[in-house]
Formats: structure tokens, C-alpha cells, sequence
């Protein structure tokens, strides 16, 4: 499919493509930002948007409220995040606008001194809200970067090596590797483009992916031990004290759920990683398709997808075990 061909498939977004891209060039510059514990699709998302806005003659300053994980270090231009818990801290006048990409409101930034910013909503969860001034939400569309991507066409703007490697990472990773349910010819035809535009598919796979540091693989084989199956649903934890005693870090956990789903007759499964000192447990929450756990992650205040989400659960571990396995029993 060619890059015009693809743009046609825009057409029933295309109002909202053209107020976005009326308010890109009604300002001189924005601040980009995605949610906390940024993954792929957030901080591919907002790099790729940054070089659309500096194509189109914006100043783009990105700032994130927590830590890049090491997995996404190599991405192009991922020295121009800047990590900072106040949007202030990059424009202390209070006035540049702010673009937010997969946030449900200025909370998910996790950033402080975005209230009265005007602001700028690009979204794909199905627990997206039209919170903002101009709102995009497609809940159909495999990743934030394929939205990014028809902005790009839409714009007529050059997809560089380094747009499309960042654009490449971010749909490769929400999409569970091409996995989702949401992955699609389209999907294939815009990564297809995009290694004609200079990304390379396997080394986005091996930065990514063959890149764990050894506290990783030593938690993965503690959450593994920890593994309980029943009939079609599958879970596992981590404590706070297990995490200590190995050096692992939060962004450790990421991908554990992966394998716990990849079991034969799991039709969902959770991970819980307990947060220290506060008595909580984050829980990464993943399903084959047949329960829908963005909904019911919304139920205890997080979302997602269809087929992944998240979502934060008071402890203790056996009280946060029971709220959300009867959750995802009932779902069943």
C-alpha cells in the first residue's frame, strides 16, 4: 500500500487531523509529553511528533515526569527528552501549549505546571476523554505512532530514518510484536513504509528486546517461581523486598505479564509488582481477547486496552490478589 493509499484510510479522521494540524501552526512552539512509566508507543510517539513540529517550523521541547527505560536509550534523538517533574522547568512562563499522547487528563503526565496550558489530545485507549482543546481519539488505531504517522502524510512532511526508526518502535511495541488483536494489513503497510524510510526492523527488535540487564531475567525467574494457573487464568508477583534483594528496578517488570498470557489455555492473566513503602501493587493485566481488561482496569482507576492495561490496587497482596481475580473470573 502506497503512503497516499494510506492516508485515504485516514478520511473518516481527517476533520480531526486538520484541527490538529491547524493548531500546530497557529503556535510557535508546544511542549510534547506522554504518560508515566513511559513504554514504546509513548516515547516513540512524542520523538516522532517532536521532528513533524520541527519540520513544520515548531519549537518542541519534550519532557517526561519519570525515566526513559534503558530499553528505549538508543532511539534517535533521546537526548532531547528532558526528565523533570514540572513542565515549568522547560517553560517558566507558563504559556507554551502542551501536546499529550495516551493520557486520559494532565494527571497521567505525572507533571506538575500543565493546569492552564492550553492543550493538545492525541490518544488510542478506550478510556480516552476529550479533555483538552483539540482532542484526537481512535481507539481502533494499533499504536499513538500510527496516528503520529498519518499526521506525518497528512502533513506532507519527510519521514525521516530517525522519525520512522522512533514511529517503527512504537508500533512494534504496542502491538505486542504484531500480536494485538489490533494489528492489521494496515499496520503492516505502515511499517513496511517505514523501513523504506530508513528503519531497521531488526535492530529496533534487538535494542528492545535482546537487551535486559541480568536483574531483569533474575526477576522474571522470581515472578516465575511465583506462578499460579487456574483453568484459564494465570498470575504471578513480585514483592518490594524480592525487587531489593536483586537490584532490579520498576522498569524491570516490563514484559513479565508476556509470558504468563503466552501460556497454553491462559485466556487472562495479571502481574502484580508491589510499590515500596506504599503498601500498593502496580498490575500489569493482559488477555487472549475474550475479557476486555481496559474495562476492567477503569474499574480500579486505570485503563488501557482491549487487550492490555493497567491499573494500581491497595494492599495487601492477598486482598489486591482477590479484587482483581474476581474481576477477571467474572470477565471470564
Amino acid at each position: 500500500m502506497t503512503p497516499q493509499a494510506l492516508l485515504l484510510e485516514t478520511k473518516p479522521h481527517a476533520t480531526q487531523i486538520d484541527d490538529l494540524l491547524a493548531a500546530f501552526r497557529s503556535h510557535p512552539s508546544f511542549l510534547l509529553a506522554s504518560h508515566t512509566r513511559p513504554d514504546g508507543d509513548a516515547i516513540g510517539s512524542v520523538l516522532a511528533l517532536a521532528e513533524v513540529l520541527d519540520q513544520l517550523g515548531c519549537q518542541a521541547d519534550v519532557v517526561f515526569a519519570d525515566p526513559i527505560p534503558s530499553s528505549y536509550s538508543t532511539l534517535p534523538n533521546i537526548g532531547r527528552i528532558h526528565h523533570t517533574p514540572s513542565a515549568n522547568d522547560v517553560d517558566p512562563t507558563g504559556t507554551t501549549p502542551a501536546i499529550l499522547l495516551e493520557c486520559d487528563g494532565i494527571v497521567r503526565t505525572g507533571l506538575l505546571g500543565l493546569e492552564g496550558r492550553t492543550l493538545i489530545n492525541i490518544d488510542h485507549h478506550a478510556s480516552g476523554r476529550p479533555f483538552a482543546s483539540v482532542n484526537w481519539i481512535d481507539e481502533h488505531a494499533c499504536a499513538v505512532a500510527a496516528m503520529v504517522y498519518h499526521i506525518a502524510l497528512a502533513a506532507n512532511v519527510e519521514i525521516t530514518p530517525s522519525m520512522a526508526t522512533c514511529l517503527y518502535a512504537g508500533i512494534l511495541s504496542d502491538t505486542g510484536t504484531f500480536t494485538y488483536s489490533s494489528t492489521t494489513a494496515d499496520t503492516f503497510a505502515m511499517v513496511h513504509h517505514l523501513a523504506a524510510c530508513g528503519a531497521n526492523p531488526s535492530r529496533i527488535a534487538r535494542d528492545i528486546y535482546l537487551s535486559n540487564p541480568a536483574s531483569k531475567i533474575r526477576l522474571l525467574g522470581i515472578a516465575l517461581s511465583n506462578l499460579q494457573c487456574d483453568d484459564d487464568l494465570a498470575w504471578t508477583w513480585v514483592t518490594s523486598e524480592d525487587m531489593d534483594r536483586i537490584g532490579a528496578i520498576a522498569e524491570d517488570c516490563e514484559g513479565v505479564v508476556n509470558y504468563l498470557i503466552s501460556i497454553a489455555g491462559v485466556e487472562s492473566a495479571v502481574f502484580l509488582r508491589e510499590v515500596a513503602n506504599a503498601d500498593q501493587f502496580r498490575l500489569s493485566i493482559r488477555s487472549k481477547g475474550v475479557t476486555d481488561v481496559a474495562r476492567i482496569a477503569e474499574r480500579f482507576g486505570g485503563g488501557g486496552h482491549r487487550n492490555a492495561s493497567g491499573c494500581t490496587l491497595d494492599g495487601p497482596l492477598p486482598v489486591a490478589l482477590e479484587r482483581i481475580l474476581t474481576q477477571l473470573r467474572t470477565g471470564l
